[in-house]
């Protein structure tokens, strides 16, 4: 059989559709959902760049799609994962009565702020509060607590497994409390924006650090070992979420060691790190979720990705890792990834003649889906070429 040129597979293959045409739109998500099979538990969605007002709106509507049509119970997506645990209270009309209330508490990178996370929220909260609707939307953050300028401290997450436990055992919720807090010593020592490009300016590899990190191992062996306790005495979603919580407090003290190294590949052990606690918090998600619904994970394409990512720094080029890779080897994992074609308010002007992206965006339509079949489909001598 004559293989066809890659010219001709996109054009057979494309699903062109507008978000303006739910007909069209709808159509496209469908097709698409129906070629990923019944084994997807999760399904990725990645940007090509962050905050985009296009992407984040599509996303939305795919979601939508998701929840109406084809199962889907709850997103997560590229925010801190204890900072949003507020925004899922006020989706589930508890606790905060007002989207401001939650717009920088239940978020990291400043998230919060864009005008489509407030769209995505406000219709999971209004989708809730009809009685019709047997199960409820969720919505998680699964980034670990860090951002480019710093990282929080452990205190927060810890604190969290210190009050479920003490909320079963006082006696020994105590007694783990007071050997961590005389241990975690300030935030801001934490938090120190300065260490990320200085490794002297980190506490991650004080005595203090390496003793706490000791103090929550020996915290998540007790949970483990007093599991069947524990959870007669709650239930197997609070355990669950406090064991959670413990496993991120752990990669998170991971990474402020990783802060404080001397190493030459600090930065890819970090970004190593955080993507590994990604895929962890979604895994974590999925589990939660199985018997209520699927989960649409959306990040930056990088996290999302199978195989290595890339991160050009200047002359530098960083490889790692990402989420994408580690979920595709532990559940039933799709992903789409998305590239702008022109975007003039990021500088991305049209693309040069021939190129493989030139050829994607002459597809007619505002947008289209393409498969890959996980590169096996697409005429890989021209795109090497």
């Amino acid at each position: 059989m004559e293989q066809l040129s890659l010219d001709d597979w996109i054009a057979r293959e494309a699903t062109p559709f507008s978000v303006d045409s739910p007909r069209t739109f709808n159509g496209a998500v469908d097709k698409v959902i129906a070629s990923l099979g019944d084994s997807v538990e999760l399904l990725g969605f990645g940007e090509a760049l962050h905050g985009g007002k296009d992407i984040l709106i599509l996303r939305n509507r795919l979601f939508q799609r998701l929840v109406e049509t084809h199962g889907y119970s709850a997103i997560a997506i590229e925010s801190s994962f204890p900072r949003a645990r507020v925004v899922n209270e006020y989706v589930a009309g508890r606790g905060p009565a007002s989207y401001e209330a939650v717009q920088d508490t239940g978020f990291s990178h400043s998230f919060g702020r864009l005008d489509a996370n407030r769209e995505l929220v406000e219709w999971m909260r209004r989708y809730n509060a009809d009685p019709s609707h047997r199960v409820k939307l969720q919505f998680y953050g699964f980034d670990s607590p860090t951002e480019m300028t710093g990282s929080d401290s452990p205190g927060q997450v810890l604190h969290f497994v210190l009050d479920y436990l003490a909320s079963l055992d006082g006696a020994s919720g105590q007694e783990h409390r007071e050997r961590i807090d005389r241990l975690l010593g300030q935030d801001s020592d934490w938090e120190n924006p300065a260490a990320m490009t200085d490794p002297t300016k980190s506490i991650g590899l004080s005595p203090a650090a390496t003793a706490l990190r000791i103090e929550t191992e020996e915290l998540i062996s007790e949970l483990r070992v007093r599991r069947p306790e524990l959870v007669a005495k709650s239930d197997e979603s609070r355990y669950l979420e406090a064991a959670q919580y413990a496993s991120v407090a752990r990669q998170l003290l991971n990474y402020h060691a990783a802060l404080a190294g001397k190493s030459s590949e600090r930065l890819v052990e970090l970004l190593g790190i955080r993507d590994a606690l990604m895929a962890d918090n979604l895994a974590y998600m999925v589990s939660h979720e199985r018997g209520r619904g699927k989960v649409l994970a959306f990040a930056h394409n990088n996290h999302l990705q199978r195989g290595k990512s890339q991160w050009q720094l200047g002359t530098d080029v960083y490889t790692w890792w990402p989420a994408g890779s580690h979920l595709n080897e532990i559940l039933g994992y799709a992903v789409i990834g998305s590239a702008v074609g022109v975007s003039d308010a990021n500088g991305i002007g049209q693309p040069e003649a021939g190129t493989l992206e030139a050829r994607l965006t002459a597809v007619p339509g505002p947008a289209r889906f393409i498969p890959t079949y996980k590169g096996q489909g697409p005429p890989t001598s021209e795109i090497a070429a």
